[in-house]
Order: C-alpha cells, then structure tokens, then sequence
C-alpha cells in the first residue's frame, strides 16, 4: 500500500457479517447466470465509435474545411463532448482493464488519455491508486485538492474567498483539461516519482518523462501546430477554438466527478491520528463516501460511462460500466440488507443542487471552538 504524507492507511478487517463477501458472491453468481465477461461488448464498442466520431469528425471538419467561422466554433463545443465522452467511456474503463478481456486493448484503450492531453502513469496512480483506494480521505485523496481555489472538505484550510466558491467554482472545473495540457502531469510526475508511488512493480523515472515530454509534443502537434499550418484562420482564434474544446470537457468531466463525491450525503471520515487505521472496512467505506445519481435516466448511463454509478464502480472497478445498471440492484439490496447506506439521487439535477449546497456549506468560515 502506498504511503502517503508519510503515513500508511489501513482500513479495518472486522465485518463479522460479512458483508463485501456476500456481495461479491451475489454479483459473480450474476455473471455466471447471464453468462457474460464482466469487461465490455458490442455495446461499449460502439460507443466507442460514437465517442471518437464526436471527436475526430469535428476536428478533420474544422482543420480542412472551408466553412463558416461561427459553425466551427460549434464544432469546437462537439469535439469538447467528444473528449469527455471518450475520457468517460473509454479512457477510464481501458485504464481500469475492464474494456476489454485483452490486456492489449485495455492498454491501447488507456492510452485514448494522450489524446486528451493527459497521462497514464500518472492518472493511474492518483485515480487508480489514490482515489479508489482512499475515497474522501482528507490528505490522501488528491481528487479532494484544488489548490486554494476550492475548498472542498471542512479538513481543509479556509480563505475568505472561499464564501463564494459556490458561485465561482463553475468558472473553475470547465480548466480541469487544460490544467493537464500545461501544468498537473509535469508536478505530478515530479511529486509522484519523489514519492515512489507507481502502479508498476518498479518506477522508471527517465522512461517516465521521455513518455510525457513525446506525448505532450505529439499533442500540440496535433491541436495546435496542424490547425495553425492548415486553417486560414489567425492564430489566437485557434487558440480560442482550442480553449472551448477543452473548457467544454473540462466543465463535464468536472461536474460528473463532483457529484459522486463532493456533495452532502458523502461522508469525508478521517484516519485515527496515532494509528492511521479507519473505523470501517473498505467496501463499507466507498457505500460512505460514494453516491450515485440519475441511474434510471438512460441518457445518463450511456453518456456518462456509468460514472453515475459510482458506488458500483468503487466497488468493482474491474467490472466495465455497462454492467452496473444490473449490478446496481444487486448492490442497493445487499446494502439494505445489511442496514448499510446506499445514497442516491434520483435526478441529476437534484444532485448539482445539492453539491453547489454543499460547496456554500464548506465555504462558510468555521467556527472556532475554545479550548
């Protein structure tokens, strides 16, 4: 397990009911009854399609067509949905291995995150790593840090500006993309490899950067340096189209992340402070710190990559997400069950208020108490 702030987690191992274990029987049993792989098919395949057609067809229409001014920068908004879209359905099961039964695809399927300006070493170790594995756990789970922008745990620092973040904030995710074209792999690589902290069995610091440098210049060299060669257009109006594209995923993917984990109904428990044990055990944790919303509204499932199924693919990231549907009811009623919560929003737009709520909550200054 991975060190973090010089401290080792570790969560509890008590579940004298045996919860997780009753589960994981429930949901295998599911699979071999249906008698399907629990990565993609079809389905996800073609999504797939869609997702890179929403991407790839904008941008070859934009870059060598000679078409209005005003319809590109629509196209620019499309290609944003394309590289949320891909982020969400692609990327994100590819690098958990569960798009496809083949380690090659899952790779090839990862690595869909270069064209979207990020990195794999590095979203695998705080996604995979730090976020699965210490949901909402202040300090630990860097999902929970926005610089000093946003506050986003009551363990946080507070600043006077923070009373607005629940206006400002939305003007803040839509940079979420951008931030990785210029500045979060080049200090997360700095900072992770500092740390050791690797999803590999062992860290390659020079491999590391010379991946990261090729593949950030064979990203401008497609975004920026093509376009500029090719379109008859001045350079800061590219570089606007550029900014949209990326503001629009920016703004999606924000948003989606936000609502499984910063809104009211997720807890945000702490580590004992001599020990740096949890109370619970890690199954019991991510039903705590997770919710789910909209999971009946089809559109949602689709688009989304069942990221509206949080709690289903904290639980099981190894399953691909268009599984969870199924999988959800089996998971709502082992909770139940076993007198456990099981938060949901029943509307998406439920779930934004509530976590707009919440960032005003957190922006309240706190109350000291007197010793």
């Amino acid at each position: 397990m991975p060190t973090i702030q010089n401290k080792v987690l570790r969560f509890s191992r008590k579940d004298p009911k045996k919860f997780f274990q009753t589960l994981n029987k429930r949901v295998n049993e599911h699979f071999k009854k249906i008698k399907q792989p629990k990565t993609g098919n079809w389905r996800l395949y073609l999504k797939t399609c869609i997702m890179f057609g929403l991407l790839i067809v904008p941008y070859i229409s934009v870059v060598f067509s000679d078409i209005n001014p005003w319809i590109k920068l629509i196209l620019a908004v499309v290609m944003g949905i394309g590289v949320a879209g891909i982020g969400m359905n692609v990327m994100h099961d590819g690098n958990h291995g569960s798009f496809s039964k083949s380690e090659w695809i899952n790779k090839f399927m990862g690595a869909s995150i270069y064209l979207l300006a990020g990195n794999v070493h590095n979203w695998k170790v705080q996604h995979n790593i730090l976020h699965h594995t210490y949901t909402n756990i202040h300090g630990h789970d860097e999902d929970l840090e926005a610089g000093r922008i946003i506050r986003f745990s009551k363990h946080s620092d507070w600043k006077p500006y923070h009373k607005f973040q629940h206006l400002y904030s939305v003007f803040v995710y839509g940079l979420l993309t951008i931030n990785w074209v210029i500045r979060s792999d080049f200090s997360q690589t700095t900072r992770y490899l500092k740390r050791k902290l690797t999803y590999r069995k062992e860290l390659a610091p020079v491999r590391q950067w010379v991946i990261l440098i090729l593949t950030k210049l064979l990203y401008l060299g497609i975004w920026i340096i093509i376009p500029m060669l090719f379109m008859e257009m001045a350079w800061w109006k590219i570089l606007i189209g550029f900014f949209i594209m990326h503001y629009t995923a920016g703004l999606i993917l924000s948003l989606v992340f936000q609502l499984a984990h910063i809104i009211e109904d997720a807890e945000m428990p702490l580590p004992d402070v001599e020990t740096g044990s949890m109370k619970n055990t890690w199954a019991i944790h991510q039903l705590l710190t997770t919710v789910n919303f909209s999971p009946k509204n089809r559109f949602i499932n689709w688009f989304t990559g069942g990221l509206n199924h949080q709690i289903e693919h904290h639980i099981f990231p190894h399953i691909s997400h268009i599984h969870y549907t199924e999988i959800g009811k089996i998971v709502k009623k082992t909770a139940l069950e076993f007198n456990l919560p099981y938060n949901e929003y029943k509307t998406t737009r439920s779930a934004l208020f509530s976590h707009f709520k919440y960032l005003k909550q957190m922006g309240l200054q706190p109350i000291k108490v007197n010793a």
